[in-house]
């Protein structure tokens, strides 16, 4: 099965002349005066390039690449006075399809990130000078995921979920934050404020210390009861209508393919524009449809 996937890059970096790269885009005075700017320059002055730059081939006779990502790393690489770069070669010639893949790191990655480079002998210190943040963020950043079960943690591996919401996941058992991470992704929300309405709406035995209150003074026990009773109804209802609309999308997607094609035959469509436009509209508005929101395409 592995055989079959296609790599979207080179296997082997390569080092270029900073003059061979073009750039997508030209970096606005604001990009250049921003704290993210700093914070690559200080990276780089650390420890160096982290991430390479990527790029791809214009031509196979052409000694230039198109930059697809790293804008601010090679303007910094520039501004430094440096000549050359590691980058990586893509396969794939169009930044929007690169960048459509392509995300800034979750807070686990970057947890993960300085995990590795403290067992790599970097001390945190130098971490926090690197990511132009200071120590007492890099102890948090370490710190992230302790007391958080390795299944939720995988679930939310690559959300941009909010660094304070790991502290009310941490107040749950493992079954609960399981439960609760999968709420999260399901309802793609990932903020503070749900986080913290799914600890309120637990229940005592899915806590790691119940004894201590978890919910804002004033919140009467029968009003905990019933929001969670209430939460509960709600999870099962939006179960039903999650699969039900799986079900749906399923039946939509065969009905689209199969207009398009019907679409597609002209003769066919030459009929249905001089005898039936209006039935022609409704299959073109079908065919336009997205599967996401389930309304047609702006035109």
């Amino acid at each position: 099965m592995s055989d079959d996937v296609t790599s979207g890059f080179e296997g082997e970096t390569i080092e270029l002349d900073l003059d061979q790269i073009v750039p997508l885009k030209i970096l606005s005075k604001s990009n250049l005066e921003s704290r993210k700017f700093k914070q690559i320059i200080s990276s780089i002055k650390e420890v160096g390039i982290i991430e390479p730059l990527v790029v791809s081939r214009q031509s196979p006779k052409s000694k230039c690449y198109m930059l697809l990502d790293g804008h601010m790393r090679l303007e910094a690489l520039k501004q430094m006075g440096e000549t050359s770069a590691v980058c990586l070669i893509s396969t794939d010639d169009e930044a929007f399809t690169y960048n459509k893949y392509i995300s800034r790191k979750a807070p686990i990655q970057e947890h993960k990130m300085i995990q590795t480079m403290v067992k790599n002998g970097v001390s945190e210190a130098k971490i926090a000078r690197t990511l132009n943040i200071n120590v007492k963020s890099i102890i948090q950043k370490r710190s992230l995921l302790d007391g958080i079960c390795p299944e939720a943690i995988d679930l939310l591996k690559d959300k941009m979920v909010a660094t304070i919401a790991f502290r009310y996941l941490k107040k749950m058992k493992p079954a609960r934050q399981i439960e609760c991470a999968m709420l999260m992704v399901d309802m793609n929300d990932f903020t503070v404020r749900y986080a913290q309405a799914l600890l309120e709406s637990s229940k005592d035995d899915e806590l790691t210390d119940p004894i201590k209150p978890k919910v804002k003074r004033g919140l009467s026990s029968e009003k905990r009861a019933r929001m969670q009773e209430e939460m509960d109804k709600l999870a099962r209802e939006y179960k039903l209508i999650k699969d039900d609309r799986g079900q749906k999308n399923l039946v939509l997607q065969f009905t689209k393919n199969y207009l398009a094609r019907l679409l597609d035959n002209a003769r066919v469509e030459r009929f249905l524009r001089q005898h039936y436009p209006d039935i022609l509209e409704e299959f073109q508005k079908i065919t336009d449809m997205t599967l996401k929101g389930g309304d047609p395409k702006s035109s």
